[in-house]
């Protein structure tokens, strides 16, 4: 028999829905903030270049465990339940969190400490894979009918949170302490900082309720349903992959990859700081703005106009800044980018919600969403650093081009699919008639 689900006031349970998804992202943006020091620590390979890299690489090995993530807790979020699958999640990422921050330097224990260090990021990749899509999932759950869009944007949002507090941890470390501080052991006290509210998101995960959705069904999928529907669904996934593409790219680029970008461009650390949490702030309106529009005039016409935008602009845009780099063009070149990002995601997550089978649903979208970040996403800093070495400082908005075409095709695919009347779970009807 199914369970009768609980009321739950909204706004608390998107607090403690998204709390998580906020420790996620400040760790992920910690690791790509401070990888110049981090990759000094625990690589030390005596160049400054090949460090940095070396600690995105290993940014990036974390995201390529995403996908398995996706697979084996998104099948354990469909089959036992969003706030159990929720809770677990949480405690691999903070086992991550926690291991890099205590982990000693390669000066300190040699060879094992870049091993421990991935070991930490692998942990997070893992997790992160399905934190993402069972948060979208579990807040497309509870949204209020008309208001899909609106809700979802708020998995996006709390990560705007997380970036912006840990740069203004970051700013303010630059102010009270000096570069080489912050480089020997400085860059260690936001991490610690993040370990430190770990039991105060636990507390508030404990009490999350499951959503009246899931309890309302009368089975649950084991794994091995899941699996098999996973696989006869592959080209939905595919396809919300491509769709997912520009979120994640111009995501990691705006944020991630600001300050190393400032650096690049001869800016202060402090200003390319300052520019990072005006994107953040920017960020966090314009998801909800984005995600409301979407559920006034169709989640199609919102993703198709944004990624647009990015593919005609971005270059431009970059050249104008590399020619001649200042303070207020970064500023503006990036408040163009944090707009038409807002808008896209704002719209993107609860379209990828609709179009995925219902009954896998937190499989399907955390497996789409976890192999655009670990294929393109999280690899955008080390892609960016590559292309300006052979290319200019420009060259970064290719990817952003690229990134953007993808998206584009991703929506006409699986819209087109739909109008031409593939068979929808009822939750997707909501989509497929805003695509028409």
């Amino acid at each position: 028999m199914p369970q009768t689900p609980r009321i739950q006031p909204k706004i608390g349970a998107v607090l403690r829905a998204t709390a998580g998804n906020f420790l996620e992202m400040f760790d992920f943006f910690l690791f790509g903030l401070y990888a110049a020091p981090i990759g000094k620590a625990f690589f030390a390979t005596g160049d400054a270049f090949t460090d940095t890299s070396a600690a995105f690489i290993v940014f990036w090995f974390g995201a390529l465990m995403r996908p398995l993530g996706a697979i084996f807790l998104g099948a354990y979020v469909d089959s036992v339940g969003r706030r159990k699958g929720l809770i677990v999640t949480l405690a691999i990422m903070a086992s991550g969190t926690i291991i890099i921050a205590f982990t000693p330097s390669y000066a300190t224990i040699g060879l094992v400490a870049p091993i421990i260090v991935v070991i930490g990021r692998l942990l997070q990749g893992f997790s992160a894979g399905v934190e993402l899509g069972g948060v979208s999932v579990y807040l497309a759950e509870i949204s209020k009918p008309g208001m899909k869009g609106f809700y979802t944007s708020f998995q996006s949002a709390s990560q705007q949170a997380a970036v912006f507090v840990a740069a203004l941890i970051g700013y303010g470390l630059n102010q009270f302490l000096l570069a080489d501080q912050i480089e020997a052991w400085g860059w260690r006290i936001p991490f610690l900082i993040g370990c430190l509210i770990i039991p105060v998101i636990f507390v508030l995960r404990r009490s999350l309720e499951e959503t009246p959705e899931f309890l309302a069904k009368k089975h649950h999928p084991t794994p091995a349903e899941i699996y098999r529907s996973v696989a006869e669904n592959w080209a939905v996934v595919l396809q919300g992959m491509l769709l997912v593409v520009l979120t994640t790219v111009s995501f990691y680029f705006i944020t991630v990859y600001t300050p190393d970008f400032g650096k690049t461009l001869n800016l202060s650390p402090g200003d390319a700081l300052l520019v990072t949490l005006l994107v953040a702030f920017t960020n966090f309106i314009w998801l909800p703005i984005g995600g409301a529009l979407s559920d006034r005039i169709g989640r199609k016409s919102v993703l198709l106009a944004t990624g647009a935008l990015i593919l005609v602009t971005a270059y431009p845009a970059l050249a104008w800044l590399a020619n001649a780099p200042t303070f207020a063009k970064l500023i503006g070149v990036e408040m163009l980018l944090s707009c038409a990002y807002g808008l896209y995601n704002g719209a993107m997550v609860a379209a990828l919600t609709e179009v995925v089978p219902a009954h896998v649903r937190a499989s399907c979208f955390a497996l789409a969403y976890s192999l655009a970040a670990a294929l393109f996403g999280t690899s955008t800093p080390l892609v960016s650093k590559q292309l300006i070495k052979h290319f200019g400082d420009s060259a970064p908005a290719l990817w952003l081009c690229a990134a953007a075409l993808c998206s584009i095709v991703g929506a006409l695919l699986l819209y087109r699919q739909g109008a031409a009347g593939r068979p929808a779970a009822p939750d997707q009807v909501e989509g497929f008639r805003h695509a028409a």
